[in-house]
C-alpha cells in the first residue's frame, strides 16, 4: 500500500510521514520542491491527502480530482470541511476529511484529537484509516463536514479572535512585555503564552480560519456583542449587574468550571516549579 501526502515537504507532511510508515505503508511525497508532482503521486497512491494552506486546498483537489479512480482514499487535513469534502466528492475516489486539532510539533499522536468526517467510504476503508491514528494513541471524533465548521467557528474562530484582540490592545496601549513581567500574574502569563504562541506563526493560517470558515461572522458578532454588554457593566459599576452576568456564565459552564480551575492549578504549580 502507498500513501502520498501532497505537501509533504511541509511541518504536518513530515510530522504524519512516519506515522503512516509504522503503519506499513509506503510514503510518497510532492511539494513545491520535489521532481514528484502532485498528480503523479495521485496516480500512484492507494491514499492521497492533501495536505497544503487551506487557501491552496481547492486548487490542489481541482488539480488531481481527474486521475483518482474509485479503489483510492481520498483524504484532507484542511482546518475546515465543508468546502473542501464537497470537492474531493467530485473526484471517483473515496473520500473521507481529516482535521488533526494540534501542530505538527507535537512529539506523537498520544492523546491527540483527530476530527474525521467520513463523506464517501465503506466501512473496512474507514476502520483502517482509523486504526493508523488510533494505533498512535490518537482520539478520533466523528463527524459531519457542516458540524465539524460549527465547532470549529468556536474552538478555533473564537479563541483565535479573543487573543488576537488581547495582543493588539497591549500594543495599543503601548505596553512594554518586558516591564510586564515584574508584575505577572501566574494567569496573565498563561494568556500571554497563548498570545505569543499564536503570533510566532504563520499569520496566513489564522487569516484563513478566520476568514474562510462561513460560521465565523455570526461567532464573533456575538462575541462583540457580548463584550459591549461587559463593558457596559462595567461602566455601572453596579455589582449586583457584574454579578449576574459573571453567574450566568458559572452556570452555563457548570462544572467545567471545577476542572479548568484543577487544570490551571496544575500548569502553575509546574511553572512556578521550573
Amino acid at each position: 500500500m502507498k500513501a502520498g501526502i501532497i505537501g509533504g515537504t511541509g511541518k504536518m507532511g513530515r510530522l504524519f510521514s512516519p506515522v503512516f510508515e509504522r503503519a506499513g505503508y509506503e510514503v510518497l511525497v510532492s511539494g513545491r520542491s520535489t521532481l514528484l508532482t502532485n498528480t503523479d503521486l495521485a496516480e500512484q497512491c492507494d491514499l492521497v491527502i492533501v495536505s497544503v494552506p487551506i487557501h491552496d486546498t481547492l486548487r490542489v483537489i481541482e488539480e488531481i480530482s481527474p486521475v483518482l479512480t474509485q479503489d483510492q482514499l481520498l483524504c484532507d487535513f484542511t482546518s475546515l470541511k465543508t468546502v473542501p469534502v464537497a470537492a474531493m466528492l467530485t473526484s471517483k475516489a473515496s473520500v473521507i476529511g481529516l482535521h488533526p486539532l494540534f501542530g505538527p510539533t507535537v512529539q506523537s499522536l498520544r492523546h491527540q484529537t483527530i476530527i474525521v468526517c467520513p463523506a464517501r467510504a465503506e466501512e473496512n476503508v474507514l476502520e483502517s484509516l482509523l486504526s493508523v491514528f488510533c494505533d498512535e494513541g490518537a482520539q478520533c471524533t466523528l463527524s459531519t463536514p457542516e458540524q465539524h465548521d460549527r465547532m470549529m467557528a468556536v474552538v478555533q474562530g473564537l479563541t483565535h479572535f479573543v487573543t488576537l484582540c488581547m495582543a493588539d490592545s497591549v500594543r495599543r496601549l503601548g505596553i512594554d512585555i518586558e516591564t510586564t513581567r515584574a508584575f505577572t500574574s501566574p494567569v496573565y502569563h498563561i494568556e500571554l503564552s497563548l498570545v505569543g504562541r499564536l503570533l510566532s506563526q504563520d499569520p496566513s493560517l489564522y487569516a484563513d480560519i478566520l476568514q474562510l470558515n462561513p460560521f465565523v461572522p455570526e461567532v464573533l458578532s456575538i462575541c462583540t456583542s457580548s463584550a459591549a454588554d461587559l463593558r457596559r457593566i462595567v461602566d455601572t459599576k453596579d455589582p449586583a449587574l457584574f454579578k449576574e452576568f459573571f453567574t450566568s456564565n458559572s452556570r452555563h459552564l457548570g462544572a467545567y468550571c471545577d476542572e479548568g480551575m484543577q487544570m490551571t492549578d496544575a500548569l502553575i504549580e509546574y511553572m512556578v516549579n521550573q
